[in-house]
């Protein structure tokens, strides 16, 4: 029997369907009554559920990451798509299928990675292509590599983001590094490579996506930075040469300064060309995949507008099917 992913909910219609926690709280209205707030996701996108008059028993029967078979109704609430709950009930995770409940890439897995291999073993500088190689000769760091999600819900959320996010700005390097000769080519690449790999350790994407306990911790970004000291040090071993120092450094540098800013995170403003760069280009990856991911996924067909998203201080215009917008 064909199961009813979030993105096929209609208004209107009756549910009984298996998704996934993604969060739950137990909140209180203006008159003091109990009410369930539940996140429920499948590989196709999350929708907000409600239960009215919920006790804390119902709240505490199930967790986050659990997977919930749920009965209720569908209704559309300030333009989003919202189910009311009527029960709930946890299901085994051997009686579902795992991948209906994490999104994945619909690029091809396999491509990506050999386009990944194809590019980054096409470096010329000795060095920079013996540190590809080490990484790419680690399997289990492959396996992560290709399977994490670039984040939890920005862009590129899930199977296989951080893959397809990743070969994204690199093809884009490739392309605009003639442009400015002044830019290391290479060291752009490597830089690109490098710049989120500590996400395979900071998200947790077996089940559901969340912070691991280094992620929370440490974080990608100082992640990133030990695994580049551990294969630098490999790479040494191919070369028979030690790792040049200043190298080293200027990808460090790439890697805590790509976000660009101190609001955003950044322990360090770009300080070299190829670090400017990768930020700028990391930043363009990551808002077009973010804003049409919104667009996309707006749940009001009759408007041309997707709703006001506080984080982005915006509304996005969507056009109309008159125009030869098919958003």
């Amino acid at each position: 029997m064909s199961r009813t992913y979030v993105n096929d909910l209609k208004s209107g219609d009756t549910i009984d369907e298996v998704y996934l926690v993604a969060d739950k709280q137990l909140r209180a209205n203006k008159n003091g009554n109990l009410y369930l707030q539940v996140d429920l996701r499948d590989k196709t996108g999350t929708v907000n559920a409600k239960m009215w008059n919920a006790t804390e028993a119902i709240f505490h029967s199930f967790d986050v990451n659990d997977y919930l078979r749920v009965r209720g109704k569908t209704q559309i609430f300030q333009g989003a798509m919202q189910l009311i709950l009527s029960d709930v009930q946890v299901l085994e995770p051997t009686r579902v299928e795992a991948a209906d409940f994490l999104p994945h890439t619909p690029q091809d897995i396999d491509k990506l990675l050999a386009r990944l291999r194809e590019i980054m073993l096409s470096l010329t500088n000795p060095h920079l292509r013996a540190l590809a190689e080490s990484f790419l000769m680690d399997d289990e760091f492959v396996r992560k590599f290709t399977t994490a999600p670039a984040g939890i819900k920005n862009h590129h959320a899930y199977i296989g983001g951080l893959l397809e996010h990743v070969v994204n700005l690199l093809e884009v390097a490739s392309r605009i590094a003639p442009f400015y000769p002044q830019i290391d080519r290479d060291l752009l690449l490597a830089g690109v490579f490098l710049h989120d790999l500590g996400k395979i350790d900071e998200l947790t994407y077996q089940k559901a996506f969340a912070y691991s306990d280094e992620g929370q911790l440490v974080g990608h970004l100082i992640i990133g930075v030990e695994y580049l000291d551990r294969k630098a040090a490999e790479a040494a071993g191919l070369t028979s040469e030690p790792f040049p120092h200043e190298l080293l450094l200027r990808l460090k540098h790439m890697i805590l300064s790509h976000h660009g800013t101190y609001e955003f995170g950044s322990p360090k403003l770009p300080m070299t060309l190829e670090a400017v760069a990768l930020n700028m280009l990391d930043n363009l990856d990551a808002k077009i995949a973010s804003f049409h991911d919104q667009i996309r996924d707006d749940r009001d067909p009759s408007s041309a507008w997707t709703q006001y998203n506080p984080a982005i201080g915006r509304k996005l215009f969507k056009g109309s099917s008159s125009n030869g917008n098919s958003e």
